[in-house]
């Protein structure tokens, strides 16, 4: 619900993951947080950088986005690494940081 309500579906806010995570250049994450006022924002971080340290969010899941995650596979296509990222992703784990 609180995905629909910033992004407006979750496609667009799946194309706004992506399009984040792709143009979040170096050694880096995206992160989809929890908001102090009770929504969800995209947060972008580099290297050793997290929204843990953030008092106003709570990460509810992440994309990392070094090349040591995707390079053997993916090499530099960094838009196919995420589409098949969006197979692995424990909803249940990111809705219990959520409630």
């Amino acid at each position: 619900d609180a995905i629909n309500a910033k992004f407006g579906s979750f496609e667009a806010f799946k194309t706004a993951f992506n399009d984040k995570a792709v143009n979040n250049f170096g050694s880096s994450w995206t992160w989809l947080v929890k908001t102090a006022d009770g929504g969800v924002d995209i947060v972008n971080t580099s290297n050793a950088a997290t929204p843990l340290t953030d008092s106003g969010l709570t990460p509810l899941m992440t994309v990392d986005l070094w090349e040591h995650a995707y390079y053997i596979d993916y090499r530099n296509l960094r838009p196919s690494y995420l589409e098949a990222f969006w197979a692995l992703i424990n909803w249940d784990f990111a809705s219990a940081n959520f409630a």
